[in-house]
């Protein structure tokens, strides 16, 4: 019995560290690390950090569009891809946690995109916004598949 209890116990982690792999493991917010690729000009830097919506998001093109004040001051603007990731349901004033793929544009504008599990030529490394203790990032991850979100535990 203690035999088969072990090996369903290992089972279990095995499936767990399979589903956090396959969806991406989580980084901590690092809010000095952003505010330091920002003034670097790292353009392509993975980045982790808070933020504040300050508009309610528009839907253009495929992508969730919506503006956000990092905890360091910056603003920044972030492009969630809705073919890849499931829409965040956020309004202005919501908390959130991003990671992604920051981008300077001449001006310069900054932004993050590559918030979503699956990665591309674009975006090698996969990404994720946690709202509400929910992480949207890819409609098959989490304990029910299709357009959901994946529930923090």
């Amino acid at each position: 019995m203690r035999l088969v209890r072990t090996s369903l116990a290992l089972g279990t982690l095995a499936a767990a560290l399979i589903g956090v792999s396959a969806c991406g493991g989580r980084e901590s917010p690092d809010d000095q690390g952003l505010h330091q690729d920002i003034v670097n000009g790292a353009n392509g830097a993975e980045v982790t950090f808070d933020a504040t919506v300050l508009a309610d998001p528009v839907e253009s093109g495929g992508h969730e569009r919506f503006e956000v004040k990092a905890a360091t001051g910056e603003r920044l603007e972030v492009d969630h891809n809705t073919t890849l990731a499931p829409m965040v349901p956020i309004h202005a004033g919501d908390a959130l946690v991003i990671h992604g793929q920051l981008y300077i544009d001449p001006g310069p504008r900054f932004g993050v995109h590559c918030t979503h599990a699956t990665t591309s030529s674009g975006c090698p490394n996969p990404g994720w916004i946690e709202f509400a203790n929910n992480y949207y990032e890819n409609p098959a991850c989490g304990p029910r598949a299709g357009l959901f979100p994946r529930t923090i535990e």
